[in-house]
């Protein structure tokens, strides 16, 4: 369904009301298409404290790439890594409060913080302090801008990371902070269609969030297999015929269901995409068990059972990718959805523990995206003002689309993505609800 209320606010009578009523006011995002892959724009690289990092090679081969002479960078990065007390974050205010006004719109500030030293608990604290500012000047910013913190100790290793939150692909990811170490030398792919030679599943695919995963991971080079459950086999062929791919019907909940995956994929899997979900909404005082339950099935154990097979026969191969689909209601909770909360926490679970194992063990890395409100069949038949307060809170003050949790699980399946394990990154345009 069309966002009505961010069509007005562009035409000169919504301008005039939404500042008279002190409304919010949406600026329409820049998502990536083949016509204009990249930012309009300069980018601006900016330094606090003293840095040990070469960003000038990574940065040259990301995001807009070239150095802003105009004085409206479309970017703006800013090294904070050697900030190691809280004297040093006023050099932090010092290199962004005179350019934060002038970033174009729907532009990109990313910092680059360290990790946490447990042993120097003013590093610690001046560290930490970065991912408060950040999630602060997310909210001041406007006009599309989004603004995220990145902790790394390799500037190589951050290299698709940057080139993600430097490009018109990360438009709903917005006040999150995301953790990079040094990874593998990843295998050789084609900068332009990086999954080429790979194989991606994609479980729930035949329609909504799950197809727009698939058409993205096809779109980057990946032979997609398009699951299902067997109700939806038509669509599931359908999806996957228009991307060359294959569609596999399956009960995602058999007791079964990996060892079946891993017999149709006999020469193994590079992506697992765990997307399949389902609602049974209900407040707990007026939920019986038969609401509970196949959403915790669904939702959760089924990907715990088949993530555990696939890894026990070898199925996915070293290098690989698992992709996991938290919630926003899993890390701020929704009234009349404990199970689904449950769930959807469940998985943030899941990753923090699997993702050290999966990588030492299988050379794997299991990540997760938890989306906020996402413009699906689903939640246009949500009510109307339950609707429009969805759209409106977060930052960027509009719901997101599929193709953003789609751009940010292809990021995460980039064979240069190895550095980023563990991590739970919401595309929620920095939702105002949950940390």
């Amino acid at each position: 369904m069309a966002d009505r209320y961010l069509s007005f606010t562009g035409t000169a009578p919504g301008r005039f009301l939404t500042r008279s009523l002190g409304l919010p006011r949406p600026a329409p995002l820049r998502r990536w298409s083949p016509e204009r892959p990249d930012l309009d724009g300069g980018l601006l690289h900016l330094t606090a404290g003293t840095s040990g990092l070469d960003l000038a090679p990574v940065l040259a081969r990301t995001g807009p790439g070239t150095d802003d002479t105009t004085g409206h960078p479309a970017a703006v990065v800013l090294d904070a890594t050697g900030i190691r007390d809280v004297e040093g974050l006023a050099e932090v205010h010092a290199a962004l409060h005179p350019v934060v006004r002038s970033v174009a719109t729907s532009g990109r500030i990313v910092l680059l913080g360290a990790p946490l030293d447990p042993a120097d608990h003013h590093q610690a604290a001046a560290q930490q302090a970065l991912e408060g500012f950040v999630r602060s000047l997310g909210k001041e910013t406007g006009r599309g801008i989004t603004v995220n913190l990145v902790r790394l100790t390799d500037a190589p290793a951050a290299e698709s990371t940057l080139r993600f939150l430097l490009s018109p692909r990360s438009a709903y990811v917005s006040g999150q902070v995301i953790g990079v170490d040094a990874p593998d030398t990843p295998a050789p792919y084609d900068v332009d269609r990086p999954l080429s030679g790979r194989t991606a599943l994609v479980t729930g695919a035949a329609r909504g969030i799950g197809e727009a995963v698939a058409e993205t991971l096809a779109r980057d080079g990946a032979k997609v297999v398009v699951l299902d459950v067997p109700d939806a086999e038509a669509d599931a062929r359908r999806v996957a015929e228009r991307l060359g791919g294959t569609a596999l019907p399956l009960d995602i909940t058999a007791a079964d269901a990996g060892a079946r995956i891993a017999g149709a994929l006999p020469d193994g899997l590079d992506v697992l995409v765990h997307n399949a979900g389902i609602t049974r909404d209900r407040r707990l005082a007026n939920m019986p068990a038969e609401r509970w339950i196949p959403v915790l099935e669904v939702n959760l154990a089924s990907v715990l059972r088949t993530t555990d097979a696939l890894l026990a026969a070898g199925a996915l191969k070293r290098g690989g990718r698992i992709v996991t689909t938290a919630s926003i209601a899993g890390i701020a909770g929704n009234a009349g959805q404990t199970n689904y909360g449950a769930s959807k926490a469940g998985i943030t679970g899941l990753v923090r523990a699997l993702a050290p194992h999966a990588r030492s063990a299988h050379g794997v890395t299991v990540n997760a995206v938890a989306p906020g409100f996402i413009e699906t069949r689903m939640t246009a038949a949500v009510p109307l003002f339950i609707r429009e307060a969805g759209r409106r809170m977060n930052s960027l003050a509009q719901g997101g689309l599929p193709a953003d949790v789609a751009e940010t699980t292809a990021w995460l399946a980039h064979p240069a993505s190895g550095a980023v394990n563990g991590q739970v990154v919401r595309v929620c345009g920095q939702s105002l609800l949950g940390a």
